[in-house]
């Protein structure tokens, strides 16, 4: 049952590509995933040689579990074609793509990496920052259920959707919560992840840690991060709680008693649990030995 679960991705932090100290200091850090940034985090004129700089990471690349993307230039930039072309030969697990507003966007990324024979396990994701992708949302998601076109996770894009929308972030997210909840949606009817946006204030852990707690309890597979100190509250949030593990325990026990092993429903501590939550809590289980087994 461990091996079908997704690999996680509580907490995926933004590198730039030209920041040598942060590379250096990536195996000392608990980050589910690592995404290289060769766009808004890199200047026109360091572009080339940031994309030189992850070659050479990539052509040494470490071993371990540890999924590593490059979110690439946008492909009408004058970067993007070259960074795709690049990425499609390193040994890399996944390109981010901003930006992108229709399926088409992804299809023609995705004819690009087929041409140069990239490995079916290197994989698109997609940024959802713009209304345009808002509005095809589901359409976007729906690539998800067809293997060859490489989808394999969206990320929400706040800041550049409140520049383009004129809506306020503010600190509780209220007015942005109907989207938030319309991609968690979207990317679960096309079977893929969905990472939560960006907290541009780094320097407050405890907003940071609520927030984390609001985007998992509102569906979203993990939180992208900026900063080293973000990735604990991440990975805690995302992870099954010491109470949620303790009822999955009791809800599997449960139905393997002899009385209950033929039963749909069953009753315990006062509240009806049928099998869908056997089920629920059997996946729960899973991915914390999973996580467990990714610690050692």
């Amino acid at each position: 049952m461990q091996h079908s679960l997704p690999r996680p991705r509580r907490s995926v932090l933004f590198v730039p590509a030209t920041n040598e100290k942060a590379i250096a200091k990536l195996a000392q850090l608990a980050c589910d995933t690592v995404i290289f940034d060769l766009e808004d985090a890199v200047l026109p004129e360091q572009k080339a040689a940031a994309r030189d700089r992850l070659a050479k990471f990539f052509a040494e690349r470490p071993a371990g579990a540890r999924e590593y993307v490059v979110r690439i230039n946008g492909l009408k930039s004058p970067w993007g074609a070259d960074d795709l072309a690049a990425a499609s030969g390193w040994a890399t697990d996944g390109v981010v793509l901003p930006k992108i507003e229709t399926p088409r966007d992804l299809l023609e990324a995705n004819d690009v990496l087929d041409e140069a024979d990239a490995p079916d396990t290197l994989k698109l994701w997609a940024m959802i920052e713009t209304p345009r992708a808002l509005v095809n949302l589901a359409a976007i998601a729906e690539l998800g259920r067809d293997p060859s076109a490489r989808l394999s996770c969206l990320i929400a894009g706040l800041n550049d959707l409140a520049k383009d929308t004129g809506v306020k972030l503010t600190p509780d997210r209220r007015y942005v919560q109907p989207w938030l909840m319309q991609m968690v949606l979207c990317a679960r009817a096309g079977g893929i992840d969905m990472l939560d946006s960006v907290s541009n204030d780094f320097r407050d852990l405890d907003a940071f840690a609520a927030e984390c707690g609001e985007a998992a309890a509102m569906g979203f597979s993990g939180k992208t991060v900026i900063h080293p100190a973000q990735i604990g509250p991440a990975n805690a949030a995302f992870s099954p709680s010491v109470e949620a593990l303790a009822e999955a325990r009791a809800v599997v026990d449960a139905f393997a008693l002899p009385e209950n092993t033929s039963s749909g429903v069953i009753s315990l501590g006062g509240k009806m649990v049928e099998r869908l939550h056997l089920a629920e809590a059997e996946r729960l289980l899973a991915r914390a030995a999973q996580l467990e087994s990714l610690r050692h």
